[in-house]
């Protein structure tokens, strides 16, 4: 029985030797954990991964990170590291009849004492039916499952999946993890990578945290041949520079616009800057970010400065009259005005209490006499009948009662000094005071 399932390890695991014509980033990959670069505070001795390992027993487990950061080499090193049998399917691939053979095959293995690892790449791709058929095998220990996403887990996976699953976080790759790669690379080619340092500095860069990219473009450099190392401008002009990983539907879409809100709220107009060029340079609908910059507008800054919504509606007019890229810059002067802007978001707690209050109280009938009376029955059972106008009074205030009688005075906004609204705020204590005397006459 040791052998029955010798054929069925995938290419790529760790006891195949790989071939000297295959890519430089799968002939660089680690052979044990302690070469994983990047990923230290799981692989280290303290790391959940290193804890496991040394105990011998691995818990089920989704690898959730940005791509290139060692998911698919941790996976397949974790059953290398406690004797398990390693099978890798992909999301992408495959579908319920090749689970199916997998989880049967899993039994058979489990019969003959071998448990089996199962390494999902792209888990987040199968659908929730297909996600809750790993339940049963996960939690009878048929199989240890590995899953690897870049996505959220937690918008992705089911919640049933999840509390079977450790989540481990993978970081993207920082320049000391990128730099250590690129030396590995030359000592598996014999050569330095022909690049000044100033230019691997620039590619290490441009890799934005993805191991596999940089390994793929200095496989590109170590191939051709370069009489002279390559300098920044050099280099810029043989590689194309990575684009941003940035799905628009995904989470890199809501944390970044997360962020510009917040950096917005927190009057920092460099971060929001930034942020906003992170989105468009990325190829964001310059639409949604406008959408975002008008709800801040009216949530955190609002009354404190009303400029601030008609400078976003005249950003949207403008970048809609002149189209990218010349509308960006209305964008980014309705962004910096946003951020440069006094806040509060006194209206925005108004408008909760208010609705609060308008559902707990229902149908309650306003006063009589501000209701119109457009008919003799209505005017006969008193619509209208006492209403001050208000122009008529002396300072165009009457201090009339406009609440339902079954309700006292109620206070939704309460305007802070800051901006425009310190005025407001006086403005609403003036009127406060003369509505107390005049109603103490009635």
């Amino acid at each position: 029985m040791s052998d029955l399932f010798a054929d069925e390890l995938p290419p790529g695991t760790p006891n195949e030797e790989v071939s000297a014509h295959a890519p430089l980033a799968d002939r660089l990959r680690p052979r044990l954990l302690d070469e994983v670069v990047g990923q230290e505070h799981l692989t280290g001795p303290d790391g959940a991964i290193g804890r496991m390992v040394a105990a011998g027993k691995l818990s089920s487990m989704i690898l959730w990170g940005p791509p290139g950061t060692g998911k698919t080499s941790i996976a397949r090193l974790l059953a290398d590291a406690v004797g398990l049998r390693f099978v890798a399917l992909s999301a992408v691939f495959s579908g319920v009849a090749d689970l199916k053979k997998v989880f049967a095959e899993a039994r058979v293995a489990a019969k003959a004492e071998k448990r089996t690892l199962l390494f999902v790449d792209e888990i987040h791709r199968f659908n929730r039916s297909q996600q809750d058929g790993f339940l049963p095998y996960v939690e009878d220990g048929t199989i240890t499952l590995v899953g690897a996403t870049t996505e959220n887990p937690s918008f992705e996976l089911n919640a049933a999946l999840l509390s079977r699953c450790q989540v481990l976080i993978l970081h993207r790759l920082d320049s000391g993890a990128l730099g250590k790669l690129l030396d590995r690379a030359g000592e598996l080619e014999g050569k330095p990578i022909p690049l000044t340092p100033e230019a691997k500095e620039a590619l290490v860069a441009s890799a934005d945290g993805d191991g596999r990219f940089l390994l793929n473009q200095a496989e590109t450099l170590f191939d051709v041949g370069l009489e002279a190392p390559l300098d920044p401008a050099g280099l810029a002009s043989f590689l194309q520079r990575r684009v941003a990983v940035y799905d628009k539907d995904r989470e890199g879409h809501y944390n970044l616009i997360s962020a510009l809100h917040k950096s917005i709220r927190g009057s920092d107009p460099q971060a929001s800057l930034y942020y906003l060029a992170r989105m468009l340079v990325a190829g964001e609908e310059p639409l949604f970010v406008l959408r975002r910059l008008i709800r801040a507008a009216v949530e955190d800054v609002g009354m404190a400065d009303p400029q601030a919504l008609v400078q976003c509606i005249a950003a949207k007019e403008a970048y809609d009259f002149l189209g990218s890229p010349e509308g960006e810059l209305a964008i980014v002067q309705a962004c910096l005005y946003l951020a440069t802007a006094p806040k509060s978001n006194a209206a925005y707690k108004a408008q909760g209490a208010a609705w609060r209050s308008a559902q707990e109280t229902g149908s309650l009938m306003p006063p009589k006499t501000i209701l119109n009376a457009p008919t003799r029955l209505m005017k006969d059972i008193g619509y209208g009948k006492g209403y001050a106008y208000d122009h008529d009074a002396d300072e165009g205030f009457s201090g009339a009662n406009y609440w339902p009688e079954e309700m006292s005075l109620q206070e939704f906004y309460k305007p802070t000094g800051r901006g425009f609204e310190a005025k407001v705020a006086e403005r609403l204590a003036y009127w406060e005071e003369m509505r107390r005397e005049r109603q103490s006459k009635d």
